[in-house]
């Protein structure tokens, strides 16, 4: 992320993080969004840690660049599944899972979609905590990873990046969240995630603030989040790269794409009774078996 802005569409599979690999997108993310729908229930917190590890340890096992080398992967833990200890075990379990980094966000729980009205939010020292507590997570695996890589034993991962989300926008106002992002950034978070801002002039001041008053050695990255149907209006990856940050997610959006296909073509089968009209849409068998690797009659190679 130290070249210019990278885009990192969401999965919401294994499937279509290979998807996104394939087209030459650099890194991957796991949306807490597009986890709970595809598990059918809302974005409010209700699925464990080991759910999210799971999808993580798929999309990581399914996603290799053009030199076979694991996709980054970058996942959403909502409010990091508790207190300081479930922080830790947090950042230890998606670690193993294969992910590169992890956002966490000062919500209450019950937490909602960022772009809903609402919300609320925990006090910023008990956020600031939970921060210190996954830094520390993560510089403790560092530590476990040069020992094992001494004795040949395989590191768990390299380093693993916290990204500290505040939700302050939308609750307290565009200066608390700014007050907040300040708070992370001591606190040791290598990211900031500011969620819900409003306008593309808030997203260049808030970027600007930070530069003008964080020193230059805490100076973290910025993540934008362009999602769909929100707050935030539709602004092209170059404009943020601009503005000053280092990266981009999307989401929820190829869940939406697939989402509203199924809609319709099952609308067309129940109205006439087959497929074929959809025949055209469809990704075939031999461009399914291409994107993961497979020929009939040959036995598949499972990239560990």
């Amino acid at each position: 992320m130290d070249a210019g802005c990278t885009a990192i569409p969401g999965a919401f599979n294994a499937l279509c993080a290979r998807a996104i690999a394939r087209a030459g997108f650099k890194a991957c993310y796991i949306s807490g969004a597009a986890t709970s729908v595809c598990a059918g229930v809302p974005d409010v917190g209700l699925l464990t840690l080991e759910h999210f590890a799971r999808t993580i340890r798929e999309a990581a096992d399914a996603a290799r660049d053009e030199h076979g080398r694991p996709l980054p992967i970058l996942a959403d833990a909502d409010t990091g599944f508790g207190e300081a200890e479930m922080v830790r075990r947090t950042v230890i379990e998606y670690a193993r899972a294969g992910a590169a980094g992890l956002h966490l966000e000062d919500q209450k729980f019950p937490k909602r979609c960022g772009h809903l009205d609402g919300k609320e939010l925990v006090p910023a020292d008990h956020m600031a905590e939970k921060i210190q507590w996954a830094v520390k997570a993560a510089n403790d695996l560092d530590a476990e990873d040069r020992r094992r890589s001494g004795t040949g034993v395989p590191p768990v991962r390299s380093a693993f990046l916290i990204c500290a989300r505040t939700d302050a926008r939308g609750v307290e106002g565009f200066d608390a969240a700014i007050a907040r992002a300040k708070l992370y950034i001591e606190a040791g978070a290598d990211m900031i995630f500011p969620e819900g801002l409003a306008t593309e002039e808030e997203f260049a001041k808030f970027a600007s603030s930070l530069r003008a008053s964080v020193p230059s050695s805490l100076r973290p990255y910025l993540l934008a989040n362009m999602t769909e149907f929100g707050k935030t209006p539709m602004i092209p990856l170059s404009r943020f790269g601009e503005m000053g940050y280092s990266c981009v997610i999307y989401p929820v959006s190829l869940l939406r794409i697939a989402m509203g296909a199924v809609t319709r073509a099952l609308e067309q089968l129940k109205k006439d009774g087959s497929v074929e009209a959809l025949l055209p849409q469809m990704q075939t068998r031999k461009e399914l078996y291409d994107l993961i690797g497979y020929t009939p009659g040959v036995p598949w190679e499972f990239h560990a």
